[in-house]
């Protein structure tokens, strides 16, 4: 199946020991231009991601041996830049949050809305896969017009590439919601950005004051980026707002 311009279809992977959900996302998205393939479990979806990695997977935390958590470590760590979409029961409010630090693009509460479902998908896709558009408004620090990466303390954000380079030049992995989270910081540095101005221009969906998705890919940031996570220089706390960037020898 390919779509109207002639590029490939983005393939997605359902992972749901439910074979009815299986059978109806598999038909529902196959409808608007993906290429769908589905496990049972853990086991076929590593199998499944061995022979042909997707651009997104949609994992059900709840499944029979192997959950839907200790999957989604295992393709984050193995294929960083795959889009990862949890479904959780309603209420599972602990799975939620841990499936975000994990690394987890968005999830989705059963029973969910299946256009519900495909905008998200859509929206995670748009992230992994294009760019995010940058303002002008504001110069990116430490910025090369050809190259147009900006430096985080000892790491360079490459823009074009979507990467996040460490000291030695190796690829630091990094999910595509962390990768808009730095791209946000890199277009105004020095300004502090609330939760919700945060939640609109580098999550794509409506905040929800309970949700902690954003202080935790913070602290899994803070991680990679400063050289003490519990002292963090580059990604400031601003008490009441939310989160500045820093450069490096720069002040708030």
């Amino acid at each position: 199946m390919t779509q109207a311009d002639g590029a490939a279809s983005p393939v997605v992977l359902v992972v749901d020991d439910e074979p009815e959900l299986r059978s109806l996302l598999a038909e529902y998205f196959g409808r608007h231009g993906f290429t769908v393939r589905t496990a049972a479990d853990a086991a076929g979806a590593r199998i499944a991601v061995a022979e042909q990695a997707p651009a997104l997977a949609i994992l059900d935390i709840n499944m029979p041996g192997e959950n839907g958590l200790s999957l989604a470590r295992f393709l984050r760590e193995a294929h960083p830049h795959i889009g990862l979409m949890m479904l959780t029961t309603a209420g599972e409010s602990v799975d939620r949050i841990v499936g975000l630090e994990l690394g987890a693009d968005d999830y989705l509460p059963k029973p969910f809305e299946m256009r519900e479902l495909l905008a998200r998908v859509r929206a995670v896709l748009r992230r992994v896969v294009m760019p995010a558009p940058l303002s002008t408004a504001v110069p990116a620090p430490a910025a090369s017009a050809n190259t147009r990466r900006v430096a985080f303390g000892a790491c360079l954000l490459d823009l074009d590439e979507r990467r996040l380079l460490g000291t030695d030049g190796a690829d630091i992995e990094i999910s595509a919601a962390e990768f808009d989270l730095l791209a946000l910081f890199a277009r105004h540095p020095n300004r502090p950005l609330n939760r919700d101005q945060i939640m609109e221009q580098a999550h794509n969906r409506g905040w929800d004051v309970f949700d902690r998705s954003i202080d935790l890919r913070i602290m899994r940031l803070r991680r990679k980026i400063e050289r003490n996570p519990d002292k963090p220089e580059l990604i400031k706390t601003v008490r009441n707002v939310g989160y500045v960037f820093v450069p490096a020898g720069g002040s708030v």
